[in-house]
């Protein structure tokens, strides 16, 4: 027996929790090297250089630097995304005409997930601001960019708060929305058309896959979300980060700077952490997600 809708919205809600904690612990080290690549790309001679760079300057703390809201972003990002999956499934549903009982494809699946993302960037997009200044406020500071710098997950929201208003915490909302959106139909479609190949090589339903199938899976799909949309979120990231000195221009004016003064190469800046982060990280969300929401679901089913 199917649980109650609202019952269904909770499961959905906590499995996305569960799924966006290990999806952090996982993969901070190198979020923190893409977003400070991607914000500084002259700075550092690659990947290894930023990483090493970072250790040797504040230790382990700095490669673990935005945690706090990467935790937050992440469960109230995968919360809110799971969740809203559930509901644009039905949706997707009762638009297509597929009756109650028969599986969506994957294709409807990825339409689902793109309607989702625009609900979950609503959250994402104030946290995401926090983490990616903690993470590049090193640089920011060395830079000469700005003079105060801030060095708790407080400190900079109430900074955002007094000096730049409530208002700006929704900094780089189109880019993100922008980003989200094209990203996430890419992210659940790979992700649903690599279970569906898995469920046919072994013979078996999608749900009975195993675990190395659905970490391989969640990464396949987070390696496609970020091959597509990756310029998109160096632009976000720049928008985020300059915004800090208090004079950072919109999405196509940003676009168009990094493309005409530092060229493509610029909107790829970090992209070997992300693609390196990609299958722990989102091996280990799909994981944390199917494997809650299993268990959860075992309990209503009886």
């Amino acid at each position: 027996m199917a649980p109650h809708p609202a019952v269904q919205a909770i499961i959905d809600l906590t499995a996305g929790a569960v799924g966006g904690t290990a999806c952090v612990f996982s993969g901070q080290p190198l979020d923190t090297a893409k977003v400070k690549m991607q914000t500084f790309p002259t700075l550092y001679r690659g990947f290894l250089d930023c990483f090493t760079s970072t250790y040797r300057q504040v230790g382990l703390r700095g490669l673990y630097q935005g945690t706090t809201p990467a935790l937050v972003a992440n469960i109230a990002e995968n919360s809110v995304l799971f969740m809203s999956y559930g509901f644009c499934q039905e949706v997707v549903r009762l638009l297509a005409g597929t009756p109650n009982g028969h599986a969506l494809s994957d294709v409807q699946k990825a339409c689902a997930g793109s309607v989702a993302s625009i609900f979950s960037s609503l959250v994402l997009c104030p946290t995401e601001l926090v983490k990616c200044r903690l993470q590049a406020m090193h640089e920011m500071a060395a830079s000469g960019k700005i003079t105060v710098t801030q060095k708790s997950v407080w400190s900079v929201v109430r900074s955002i708060w007094t000096v730049e208003g409530p208002q700006a915490f929704f900094t780089g909302l189109t880019t993100t929305i922008a980003r989200e959106v094209p990203g996430y139909f890419c992210f659940f479609g790979a992700y649903e058309m690599s279970r569906t190949a898995f469920a046919d090589y072994f013979r078996c339903a999608k749900e009975d896959i195993g675990v190395a199938p659905i970490v391989f899976s969640g990464g396949f799909g987070g390696a496609c979300l970020w091959l597509v949309v990756y310029p998109m979120d160096c632009i976000k990231s720049r928008i985020q980060v300059m915004s800090m000195t208090g004079q950072q221009a919109g999405f196509f004016k940003t676009f168009m700077g990094v493309f005409r003064t530092e060229g493509v190469r610029a909107l790829y800046s970090g992209l070997t952490p992300t693609m390196l982060r990609t299958f722990p990280a989102n091996g280990a969300l799909f994981l944390g997600y199917e494997a809650s929401r299993k268990l959860m679901m075992e309990r209503f089913d009886h």
